[in-house]
Parts: C-alpha cells; structure tokens; sequence
C-alpha cells in the first residue's frame, strides 16, 4: 500500500524556499500570487498491516520536525 506524508512549514515560521519561489513568478511576469509555503512529500510503499499510530509515529520522529513542521497522512487507494 502506497501512503503519502506531506510535510508543510508551521503557519509563522518563516519559509524562505517559498520567498524564492514567490519572487522567481513576479520576475517571470505570473501575477495574482500572494503567498506561496512550499514543503515536500514523502511516498512509503509499506504493508496493510502497518498501522495508522506507526506511520504516525514515523513522522513524528524523523519524517517531520514537529517544532517547526506539520504533517498529513495520506493512505492511497488504487
């Protein structure tokens, strides 16, 4: 089974890749965007019997910084 964990900044955490991204569209002539956050997604092919608490616990201790990061489970369905 295919489960994807997206990992976002914290609303207030400065996030000076999405600066970067935000400013790279403005000189690129993209108008109308006002914010841009960018994080990332971890894909895990692991069993059906691989629990909900175990993959939350995976992100909890490595997949994601939790001072700083939030994260999102996603199990996916063929």
């Amino acid at each position: 089974m295919k489960v994807r964990i997206h990992v976002s900044l914290k609303p207030g955490v400065l996030d000076p890749q999405g600066r970067a991204i935000h400013h790279a569209l403005e000189g690129l002539g993209f108008e109308g965007v006002n914010d841009v956050r960018a994080g990332r997604e971890i894909e895990l092919d692991v069993d059906d019997s691989v629990s909900d608490e175990a993959l939350d616990a995976m992100c909890k201790q490595l997949l994601a910084n939790m001072v700083i990061e939030n994260y999102r489970i996603e199990r996916v369905t063929a």
